[in-house]
């Protein structure tokens, strides 16, 4: 049969959807809301119907099978949700509207109905709260007002189910973001990680701010190439740049091995101290063990690149212990860094280097020389230094 549509029929079924009630598994709420309709109003059947866009969904029913979830749109029920009280019809066999319907000329033959929507705040009719019966009957006015009482409590409890949804779905956003948040302070300290050591890092974090110290020791090392300048003039500038990440990528996992700060690199120069932040006592050996290390990567990829009839990569390296001031410059963009004559002298160590060896100062000498084989190498004169007594290192001892 025909039934009427509400105006806003394309929304109401939106306002339905939003409830994300139907097809949901019975509830006990609503089920005391159809018996309770049906008792007040003395009918054999009473229900909580939902109108969706081609069926009415039962929420709830007394009365009737409990397999049946849905009927095809078009009852009384349908009709009952384009007005705003109640629909109370005698006799549904002398109503035109309703008597050529197929529960009402064959079973369960139905006689008499009466139905009151619910409306929800926007002013959509989701659904009604009904009775029916098999013979014709009038409701009195205290049953006709408790009807409607019910469908205001039905509303109610759909409303604040929906309220539960959406504080749900704002919680998972929530969750999401923070989530989201995590990550990216995650992936902020491990940038920052990545820029500074992990106790200077957590001493900006704590206090925007890092307090320079003093060292009383720690141990320099510098390294460079030998004829760098040449491989800039003669290869092509990406593959230049591959190379030097390879040696300099490789450099970090061994000082780090080794319990030696990377502190920062200077075009081929790569710079890195023992001792500091964190002070220990054996900074000289661990220098000298990853300058050792570094070393023997480098003899083993030269003799790859020979192998490929490629120029080798001839580096130098130069320690010397002393002590040092350290601490975080700039705001932007900002670096850990180290100052103090010492610096100067690890720098000097490197320049005046060998190829493919290391030279100690002797106070860095003085350091290891019961751990390592060392030999002496010169005295030389440095620039507002004097004379400097330099050293090779070959090697631990048995």
């Amino acid at each position: 049969m025909n039934y009427p549509v509400p105006d806003n029929e394309t929304a109401r079924i939106a306002a339905v959807e939003s409830y994300q009630i139907t097809d949901t598994p019975p509830e006990q709420l609503y089920d005391d809301i159809a018996e309770l309709a049906a008792d007040i109003c003395q009918c054999p059947i009473g229900m909580v119907s939902l109108i969706a866009d081609t069926r009415e969904w039962l929420k709830a029913k007394y009365g009737l099978p409990a397999e049946l979830a849905y009927v095809p749109r078009g009852t009384a029920c349908s009709t009952a949700i384009c007005r705003n009280d109640l629909l109370a019809v005698q006799d549904l066999t002398k109503d035109e509207r309703f008597s050529d319907h197929a529960a009402v000329t064959g079973e369960p033959h139905f006689r008499f109905y009466c139905g009151m929507p619910f409306i929800n705040p926007e002013g959509y009719a989701l659904g009604t709260v009904c009775v029916f019966d098999f013979e014709p009957r009038e409701l009195s006015f205290q049953q006709s007002d408790a009807l409607r009482r019910l469908a205001h409590q039905t509303m109610a409890n759909l409303e604040q189910r929906r309220q539960l949804i959406e504080l749900k779905q704002v919680h998972e956003e929530l969750r999401e973001a923070q989530q989201g948040l995590a990550a990216e302070k995650a992936r902020s300290d491990d940038l920052l990680l990545n820029i500074l050591p992990t106790k200077i890092a957590e001493e900006l974090k704590q206090t925007n701010h890092v307090e320079p110290k003093y060292y009383e020791s720690a141990t320099i090392m510098f390294t460079d190439f030998k004829g760098f300048t040449r491989f800039v003039e003669s290869m092509e500038p990406r593959t230049l740049v591959d190379d030097l990440n390879q040696y300099f990528s490789a450099f970090d996992e061994i000082v780090s091995r080794h319990n030696v700060e990377k502190l920062k690199t200077i075009g081929d120069a790569y710079m890195c101290a023992g001792g500091l932040p964190e002070e220990n006592r054996t900074h000289p050996v661990d220098a000298c063990l990853a300058a050792l290390e570094i070393q023997d990567y480098m003899a083993r990829t030269n003799r790859q690149r020979e192998k490929m009839h490629l120029s080798p990569w001839e580096l130098r390296i130069g320690i010397h212990t002393g002590p040092v001031m350290a601490g975080v410059v700039g705001k932007n963009k900002f670096t850990y860094d180290i100052w103090g004559d010492a610096v100067n002298v690890a720098s000097r160590m490197e320049s005046t280097g060998v190829p493919g060896r290391i030279v100690l100062s002797e106070s860095t000498y003085h350091s290891v020389k019961d751990q390592f084989e060392c030999e002496h190498r010169s005295s030389g004169e440095a620039k507002n230094k004097g004379q400097l007594d330099t050293y090779l290192l070959n090697g631990p001892k048995p």
